[in-house]
């Protein structure tokens, strides 16, 4: 077959999943798992290639993924429900004053989203905005755009939330480089989306808190004697980072025969670092404080429901990656981007952008563009540092521009009681400044990576 004609059936599969989940409203794991298939057999693979195909990218993908995400969503559960998401909040508000509130949030957000799902730790959080801008007598905005500004780099760039999983599994990177480039990245994302822009648009969008909002989320605060101290909540979260960086650090630095080294990447593996971290959770923010066995088992299955469909898009992701390399296609393709003018860097984030743009679901752009790209990378041989820029290129791309097709623009929309005029020129402007400095950042280490 030839390559012309590889790549106009990859670029029909690319379009009939889009089609698929924006039109046709079909979910997006058998979107994936429909167009992977089709793509297979059109490109000439045996039925019975295009089966192994299937299993072999769903296996290789999940081995990894379907931990990770399952622990991390276990562990940040526990942070809900235990309060802990509102005792950062108090005391870094307090710390930094009412003056520099927006700090506090922006810091917050940043630093409870690494655990916690975005849309559950905005709804957990939205009572502090609402308090702040009622006692402050300021726009709701000017609060509410540093927490979401935070909320935002966090969930897409610092594992272990489930985007740069997926990326980071797909084309190979470490964890370990992940965290440290998210964070780099992340934190000047934060600021000017957060603080400096809050002040921006706060000025023109005057807007309050919503009546209605203010009953939803009640006006009983829970007491300070009831949620988990600051270092406790502080202390979980950076353990398994920390373990992880670690790791990363250590096979750099260190011999593989070193027991040292072997040591740290055993307990510095996202497996055994989570694994930790959770069963640290359990105990310092569970039976430490009087909440029973059952309570505990309730808790750890409420949090595997939206992890699952998370992992299962991932996986499918998995799929039609390991089917366009399987085929042939993704040589052809990444023949193709090789010869481009443009850095690795730059395809990665374009491709992830077009994809987000098109259909509004940041977890479906990453786990398209990780596909995709993963020829680009067996092409130009990259591994080890660069990787974890890759999959921060990648992350940054698909938080770009959310708009009227994704779930978090209604979110916002709703909790903040905006207008769609204004939610575009907030929260969409937000994300947006986010995506763009994140790739801007993500292009200046790729000089002193590569």
């Amino acid at each position: 077959m030839s390559d012309g004609l590889l790549v106009a059936i990859a670029m029909a599969g690319i379009f009939a999943l889009l089609f698929l989940v924006i039109q046709v409203k079909l979910h997006a794991f058998v979107a994936l798992m429909l167009v992977s298939l089709v793509v297979g057999v059109l490109a000439g693979m045996p039925l019975e290639s295009v089966i192994d195909a299937v299993q072999e990218g769903m296996g290789s993908t999940l081995g990894f993924v379907a931990v990770v995400v399952g622990l991390g969503a276990i562990f940040g559960q526990m942070l809900e429900v235990s309060g802990g998401a509102q005792r950062l909040a108090r005391t870094l508000i307090a710390k930094f004053g009412e003056d520099n509130a927006q700090w506090a949030l922006g810091i917050t957000g940043f630093l409870v989203a690494i655990p916690v799902f975005f849309d559950v730790a905005f709804i957990i959080l939205v009572a502090v905005i609402y308090d702040l801008s009622k006692n402050a007598k300021r726009p709701l905005l000017y609060y509410g755009v540093p927490l979401i500004a935070g909320l935002s780099c966090t969930h897409a760039f610092i594992p272990p939330t489930p985007g740069p999983v997926a990326v980071a599994d797909l084309i190979g990177a470490d964890l370990g480089w992940v965290i440290l480039f998210g964070a780099i990245c992340g934190f000047p994302a934060m600021v000017l989306a957060g603080p400096l822009y809050g002040r921006f648009i706060a000025k023109r969008i005057t807007v309050g808190p919503p009546a209605h909002m203010m009953e939803e989320t009640g006006d009983a605060p829970v007491s300070d004697a009831d949620l988990p101290s600051f270092n406790t909540v502080a202390a979980l979260i950076g353990i398994p980072l920390v373990l992880i960086l670690l790791a990363t650090v250590s096979d750099v630095a260190l011999a593989d025969d070193n027991p040292i080294a072997q040591f740290l990447g055993f307990v510095g593996h996202p497996f055994t670092a989570l694994l930790i971290a959770t069963l640290l959770t359990f105990y310092l923010l569970g039976t430490k404080r009087g909440v029973t066995k059952q309570q505990l088992e309730g808790i750890a299955n409420k949090a595997m429901e939206p992890a699952g469909i998370i992992i299962l898009v991932t996986g499918a992701g998995g799929v039609f990656k390991q089917v366009l390399i399987n085929s042939g296609v993704g040589d052809v393709l990444g023949g193709i981007m090789a010869s481009s003018a443009m850095p690795p860097l730059v395809i990665a984030f374009l491709i992830a952008a077009a994809v987000r743009l098109a259909q509004g679901s940041a977890t479906v752009a990453m786990v398209t563009a990780a596909g995709l790209v993963t020829p680009l990378i067996q092409q130009f041989q990259l591994e080890g540092a660069v990787l974890g820029l890759m999959t921060i290129a990648i992350a940054a791309g698909a938080t770009i521009a959310s708009h009227v097709n994704d779930s978090g623009f209604w979110l916002v929309n709703r909790y903040f009681g905006l207008e769609v005029a204004d939610t575009l020129k907030s929260w969409t402007v937000v994300t947006t400044i986010i995506a763009f400095t994140g790739f801007a950042m993500t292009m200046l280490l790729a000089q002193v990576v590569l």
